[in-house]
């Protein structure tokens, strides 16, 4: 195992449902084949950085210092917060002990960089297929560097994980060391996923508005800083792809707020109400703390409608994102759904966004990538939403695309990024037509 790799300057600062069960359950196309996705190293490139204390050291190949190189997207003059410890051939044939190399490789990372709080060491597929133990290794450098340095573990590996699911593993991950909240506490929310800082802010600002005072983050900025979690937790997902994180949760006590993903002002108001019944907060009140940001929200939609109404989309599986974003798309810009493919689909976190999709939608679950390419080819919708590696080939089809990783990558959440959102749809449409005349 080589000493480190730091990709020298890339990218430092870069359950249950309460439904019943006739409303979750539809027909589901469930696809089992080839994939075409990124793995979940790549979630790697916003988790460092929105936890500015920690750092991630990937046990890969070379392939994996690529991958992150690659997503990270620019290259800069400091000290990333990711790396990959590289796995020679010697590692690979089991001709040195592994758990020493990374032993060797984790005391020098932390000699050198003392301002490293937590450390994850994240698996890849090379780490997985010599079935290292990750977890074994953070364990015994934790009982050598805690209370310094906490070193957790989780697996990004392209076999287990897909994209986001990299976050779902690494926020899990942090759910066993949050404090306890002691059961005779006030009741607190917590807001669970990554979200970029200015779209928390916004969050916290109208939570506080609403009257709800004590309020969590998970990831927080600073990962030794974790909210309590316990019995008087009640939690709101702000992504759709936590469904492990949500277990772990589950598993200390917290509790689902059921609501829709807060994407486009309907979205947003529906999540933001439903914490609100969730702690008694007036109705009326909510109504008045939401007016204003609602409707700026649907005037900037409004510029917008136009240029989407009608036209028909599909979102190939990918970042799991796909369901409530159709939801958006479909009820606020008037899209036409011609097929919503997701990755995974969790019917009791999606159910409310299920409940607005029509059954003439056609839903898929999983990948097989040729047959999802033919029924493109067949449909031919204004807009395919879809991985890299299959954009390109589509648009040499004439079909015009968009890039499902930068729905990821983009501030898109809440009130004041609604329209930001529908323009990334909107953009790809206008660059045909341009190109058309």
């Amino acid at each position: 195992m080589s000493p480190i790799a730091t990709l020298d300057g890339c990218a430092a600062e870069l359950a249950r449902s309460d439904r019943p069960a006739a409303e979750t359950q539809r027909p589901v196309l469930r696809e089992r084949g080839q994939r075409e996705v990124f793995c979940g190293l790549t979630g790697i490139i916003w988790l460092h950085r929105k936890m500015q204390d920690a750092f991630f050291l990937v046990v890969g190949s070379r392939t994996c210092a690529h991958l992150l190189q690659s997503a990270a997207g620019v290259m800069i003059f400091a000290e990333p917060r990711f790396a990959t410890a590289i796995m020679e051939e010697r590692d690979l044939a089991g001709m040195v002990d592994a758990q020493d190399e990374l032993d060797r490789v984790v005391n020098r990372l932390l000699e050198r960089r003392p301002d490293i709080r937590t450390l994850f060491l994240v698996g890849s597929c090379p780490s997985e297929v010599i079935k290292l133990d990750l977890a074994k290794a953070a364990q015994r450098l934790g009982a050598v560097h805690m209370p310094r340095v906490r070193i957790l573990n989780y697996s990004g590996s392209g076999i287990e994980t897909t994209f986001t699911q990299g976050e779902d593993a690494c926020l899990a991950a942090l759910v066993p060391v949050m404090p306890t909240l002691s059961a005779d506490a006030p009741k607190e929310l917590l807001i669970v996923g990554s979200l970029p800082d200015i779209v928390e802010d916004q969050f916290l600002r109208l939570f506080g508005e609403l009257g709800i005072d004590r309020v969590g983050v998970l990831p927080a900025r600073n990962a030794r800083d974790l909210p309590s979690v316990g019995a008087n937790t009640r939690y709101l997902l702000a992504q759709p792809f936590l469904g492990e994180t949500a277990m772990a949760l589950e598993g200390r006590g917290a509790r689902r707020i059921d609501a829709m993903f807060p994407f486009g002002a309907e979205g947003t108001s529906d999540w933001l109400r439903a914490a609100a019944r969730e702690f008694g907060i007036d109705a009326a009140h909510v109504e008045a703390v939401l007016a204003a940001p609602r409707a700026r929200a649907h005037r900037a939609l409004a510029n917008l409608r136009p240029q989407l109404e009608g036209k028909r989309i599909t979102f190939l599986p990918d970042s799991q994102l796909e369901v409530p974003l159709a939801r958006f798309l479909q009820d606020e810009l008037g899209m036409e759904l011609i097929e919503v493919g997701t990755p995974y689909l969790h019917r009791a976190h999606l159910a409310r966004e299920l409940d607005r999709i029509g059954p003439q939608v056609r839903l898929s679950e999983g990948q097989h990538v040729e047959r999802q390419l033919d029924r493109v080819r067949t449909d031919r919708p204004d807009i395919t939403v879809c991985g890299l590696g299959l954009a390109n080939p589509l648009e040499n089809e004439g079909l015009t695309t968009k890039w499902a990783i930068e729905l990821v990558f983009s501030p898109i959440h809440g009130f004041d990024q609604a329209a930001d959102l529908a323009e990334l749809f909107a953009r790809p449409l206008r660059r045909r037509d341009m190109l058309e005349i």
